[in-house]
C-alpha cells in the first residue's frame, strides 16, 4: 500500500453557515463543487488538498464502531481494493473498498477514522467522498 498524499480532512460542524464563514471568510478558502449528498456540507480548496465540512445531524455525534460519516483524514491511494485487502489481512475491519472502489474507511489504534481514496483524475470536488 502507498499513500500518495493526503488528499481532505472532514471536520464535524453543527451550524453550516457560521462554518462557512470562518472556513471561507476567516480562513479565505476556495469554496469548490460537492456533489449532491443526503447531508449538508461544503468543501474548500487548500493549496493542493480540501477541507471537508460535514453537518452532523441533530443529537449526540455518531459514534458507530466505524462512521464515514465522523471527522476523519483521507489519504489519496491508487488502488483502494488493494490496499483495503492488506488492512483486512492485518486484521482491521474495513468498511467499503471493495472490487472497484473508490473509497474505503478504516480506523486506527486510537479510533481515529482513516479514509483512503482514489481521487477522480480531472479535478478535486468531482468524486463521492464524504
Amino acid at each position: 500500500m502507498k499513500l500518495e498524499r493526503i488528499h481532505h480532512a472532514s471536520l464535524c460542524v453543527r451550524d453550516l453557515a457560521r462554518a462557512k464563514a470562518f472556513y471561507g471568510e476567516v480562513l479565505g478558502l476556495e469554496e469548490i463543487a460537492r456533489p449532491d449528498f443526503p447531508f449538508e456540507g461544503a468543501w474548500y480548496r487548500a493549496g493542493g488538498n480540501e477541507v471537508h465540512l460535514i453537518v452532523l445531524p441533530e443529537g449526540p455525534a455518531p459514534d458507530t464502531p466505524l462512521n464515514a460519516l465522523h471527522r476523519h483524514v483521507a489519504f489519496a491511494v491508487e488502488d483502494v481494493a488493494g490496499a483495503s485487502g492488506e488492512l483486512a489481512a492485518k486484521g482491521f475491519e474495513v468498511l467499503g473498498g471493495g472490487e472497484g472502489a473508490s473509497q474505503a474507511w478504516v480506523k486506527d489504534a486510537d479510533g481515529n477514522i482513516v479514509e483512503l481514496i482514489k481521487p477522480q483524475r480531472g479535478g478535486a470536488g468531482t468524486r463521492p467522498s464524504a
